[in-house]
């Protein structure tokens, strides 16, 4: 049993204004038994990481359709590390092609949702990033 709950920031950052997928995969998450913060539209990376960082989150879901991904992404990511929050396990769901996903994962995100995933993947997967329990289990 987790001593905490997890807590994972799902934000939409860029000019993206679909965000169904992102509330679906806000209130999986939320099910299996962790804290949720959405952050809703149109989010900065500045905006995200200060949430993230006023929230304390153990993750963050960055839901990203706009094609976007390659300006959003590394703009988050050198935000949290100078902000201290290395620690901050980062996933990102959306349009994103096959061949970006290695540039990002070097870029330190843990993993890469296409399209169609299934919110158990994405539950588990950040389950194992964060290194805690799922409920499901």
């Amino acid at each position: 049993m987790m001593s905490k709950k997890v807590r994972v920031l799902i934000a939409k950052p860029g000019l993206d204004g679909h965000d169904r997928g992102a509330k679906v995969v806000a209130r999986s998450l939320r099910d299996a038994g962790m804290e949720v913060i959405y952050t809703g539209l149109r989010q900065t990376p500045e905006m995200i990481a200060e949430a993230a960082l006023q929230e304390d989150v153990d993750a963050i879901g960055l839901s990203i359709l706009s094609g976007a991904h390659m300006a959003l992404v590394p703009r988050v990511m050198e935000l949290l590390r100078q902000q201290g929050q290395e620690n901050v396990r980062v996933l990102v769901g959306g349009i994103i092609p096959d061949e970006d996903v290695p540039r990002l994962k070097e870029l330190g995100v843990v993993d890469v949702f296409g399209p169609g995933t299934s919110t158990h993947t994405i539950i588990d997967a950040v389950v194992r990033a964060v290194g805690g329990e799922s409920a499901r289990n």
